[in-house]
């Protein structure tokens, strides 16, 4: 039976962590935070992906979570699944790679494979991770130990697909690496590509959500434009839709968010800059997805100053302020940029979100509504942030004063679009 070691026990580490018990694994968690270990230990589960049931599950099966990195020593195999954010300066951030690279190059054994699961660019598992490796233990990749990458591919909240039944990109520094990973995660997932190297394995993650970045941003330029010059973009998009080949459906909206479309184009345009091919497309796409709270709040305060108002001193509600819509998760989400911009403005802001309790994004809490339709009645503007199942979307435009819909969920009614 394997031992697995999983380094990260956050939205991509646990729901691994799980699977891996599922298959008759001995699994240890390492997280740098106290806190997130201690709740698991005591059967309390931090990712909505993983319930507290399967928590249970897996704490039956002898998972434990350990800030302590000593159980890497008797690790067969080893899975990093630590963030890969941005840095003070906007580029990656691979110190949580460094950092949990080192920590098993100290206690790697001979036979062991390394996998590492956080996006990054092509190079970083042949370039960074196996040369840390290397160094502290004193043995060779693809001859003593295995080391590859694997992209995870979870997406927060889906109820259809998950770490089994989504196939699963495997890419080795040798060939022979590739296949030790690809026994692996076939005891973990239905089904197992295997890439050409480690590099394919790394350039399809970071391709996979580049393509949805760009794609996003076609559609935001166009809602932009299409107000500009009298269009209803929303209409000329259902008109597309119902071509059945060569055409994908995306929508505007006020923002990207999450983990992955925010810095995973980043990762990518960095690698290509630095290799003096950049990727202009794929950076102009990150402008104009970050530019798009920012015509939110211009398009709120076109809309107050025909009521006579001021975006100085109005009252403004945000109605669902998660990324993701039926999702908990708040990191990056646009709603964050949308409330520094109009408190900025002097603007008084409130949000409505049956999935989140409190909210402080940059560290200022954000005063929260719990009844969404009175909140509305109040305000001197809504805006429909996020189109949570669980707000009533259907009474808004009778309780609201002014109603901006930035999803396009509130068409033939009287709110204002995007």
């Amino acid at each position: 039976m394997n031992s697995v070691a999983v380094i990260g026990l956050g939205y991509t580490g646990l729901p691994l962590a799980r699977e891996a018990c599922r298959a008759g694994m001995r699994v240890t968690g390492i997280d740098e935070n106290p806190s997130v270990t201690a709740a698991l230990n005591s059967g309390h589960s931090h990712v909505p992906d993983v319930t507290d049931a399967d928590l249970a599950a897996m704490l039956d099966t002898g998972f434990r979570a350990s800030v302590d990195e000593s159980p890497l020593a008797e690790a067969s195999v080893a899975v990093i699944c630590v963030p890969t954010p941005l840095d003070d300066t906007g580029g990656p951030d691979l110190r949580h790679v460094r950092g949990a690279a080192s920590a098993l190059g100290d206690r790697l054994k001979p036979g062991s494979l390394v996998v590492l699961q956080s996006t990054s660019f092509p190079g970083t598992t042949d370039d960074v991770v196996r040369g840390i490796v290397e160094q502290a233990s004193g043995l060779s990749a693809g001859t003593d130990f295995s080391l590859a990458f694997s992209p995870e591919r979870i997406d927060p909240g889906n109820q259809t697909f998950g770490v089994r039944n989504t196939p699963r990109v495997v890419g080795g520094c040798t060939r022979r690496c590739t296949t030790a990973a690809a026994d692996f995660f076939r005891h973990l997932c239905d089904q197992v590509v295997e890439a050409g190297s480690a590099r394919e394995a790394e350039l399809a993650k970071l391709l996979e959500n580049t393509y949805r970045n760009v794609n996003i941003a076609l559609v935001n330029e166009l809602a932009v434009a299409a107000r500009a010059l009298g269009v209803d973009v929303w209409e000329a998009l259902d008109c597309a839709r119902t071509k059945p080949f060569g055409f994908q459906e995306f929508r505007p909206g006020p923002g990207v968010g999450g983990h992955c479309i925010p810095v995973d184009p980043v990762y990518l345009t960095h690698w290509a800059r630095t290799g003096g091919a950049p990727l202009r497309l794929v950076e102009l796409s990150q402008e104009i997805n970050a530019r798009m709270p920012a015509h939110v709040v211009r398009r709120a305060e076109h809309l107050l100053h025909e009521r006579g108002n001021a975006l100085r001193d109005a009252r403004v509600l945000l109605v669902g302020v998660t990324y993701k819509r039926n999702s908990t998760d708040l990191r990056a989400t646009p709603a964050a940029a949308i409330v520094r911009l109009m408190r900025q403005s002097g603007t008084d802001v409130t949000y409505h979100d049956p999935l989140v309790d409190a909210w402080s994004p940059g560290g200022e809490p954000v005063q929260r509504s719990v009844d969404a339709l009175t909140a509305a009645a109040d305000a001197d503007l809504t805006i429909l942030v996020q189109d949570h199942d669980a707000v009533p979307l259907d009474r808004l435009p009778e309780h609201a004063r002014l109603l901006l819909d930035t999803r396009g969920r509130l068409r033939g009614t009287r709110a204002h679009q995007l």
